[in-house]
């Protein structure tokens, strides 16, 4: 961790099998990657993609590093655990987790296998039982650092038609940010599978920044600087929460409870926003990334 908050703001997918791809993730302006061992990488190559991943999570200077492990009811979930504790990545992402055992269990033998303490949990939210068992799942484990949610997955087991407006996800979504922001759990939205679409992608940031989630996960680096923008601290939001602060801050020196602020009353919890937003901006502009 560079900061006490951690710029979540676009978080790539990197097939672990590719390794072109790994190495090109260094340049990258990225806040974290996923180095999947999931869903991108088929049967046949799994102990080679679990090689690659763990010999380059320690190699990346500017990111936030995460290995997606499969999951230990597959063939090669604790292999992957084991070798991800050694690894030196940052944390560690479990796919379908589907109540707080899952993730008690895969944390239980992560520590086994030597990881240390700083390496973070973080969970994929994708499944229904998983949606249904969300607030159990963040309070359950005090190293879980971050939600992921797999929305392509929840789509296709709740049924859902396509549809760019996410109408059938937007109860599951909010859920996810309440239990997560409970436990103060950074929260990731899902990918936009259209490359081509890039204002359904813009439109969907914003949706997703509406909504509460921290970041945005991606799947092509093109992604990221739109990521990156939309997740980010605005001039106007940086300037306005300089403003709030100073105004808090005089109020406060006078004896006062409150302050106004261009006709606005300003209070310690409109203080305490402003303050956090200076804090995200502060961790973007020290990230060597920029």
């Amino acid at each position: 961790m560079k900061s006490c908050i951690s710029p979540r703001r676009s978080v790539l997918y990197i097939p672990a099998s590719n390794g072109r791809a790994l190495a090109k993730a260094r340049s990258l302006p990225a806040d974290a990657l996923i180095l999947d061992l999931e869903d991108a990488v088929s049967p046949d190559a799994k102990a080679a993609a679990r090689l690659a991943a763990c010999a380059a999570a320690g190699t990346y200077a500017a990111q936030e590093v995460v290995i997606r492990v499969n999951g230990l009811d597959t063939a090669w979930g604790a292999d992957d655990l084991a070798a991800a504790a050694a690894s030196g990545a940052d944390a560690v992402l479990i796919p379908k987790v589907d109540g707080p055992a899952d993730l008690l269990t895969a944390d239980a033998a992560l520590r086994a296998a030597g990881a240390p303490a700083q390496m973070g949990l973080w969970v994929m939210a994708e499944t229904p039982r998983g949606i249904q068992q969300i607030g159990a799942i963040c309070e359950a484990d005090t190293a879980l650092q971050t939600v992921v949610m797999g929305t392509n997955d929840l789509a296709k087991d709740l049924r859902l038609p396509p549809d760019p407006s996410r109408l059938g996800l937007l109860h599951s979504l909010s859920g996810c940010i309440l239990a997560a922001r409970a436990q103060g759990i950074d929260i990731i939205d899902g990918v936009f599978v259209n490359l081509a679409d890039e204002a359904g992608f813009a439109r969907e940031c914003e949706q997703g920044r509406r909504l509460g989630f921290d970041g945005k996960s991606l799947i092509h680096p093109r992604q990221i600087e739109p990521a990156n923008a939309a997740f980010g601290v605005t001039a106007a939001e940086l300037a306005r929460s300089q403003a709030i602060v100073a105004a808090w801050e005089a109020a406060a020196a006078a004896g006062r409870g409150i302050a106004v602020l261009d006709g606005q009353m300003i209070e310690e919890l409109h203080a305490a926003a402003a303050r956090r937003v200076l804090a995200l901006h502060a961790a973007i502009a020290a990230d060597t990334k920029g």
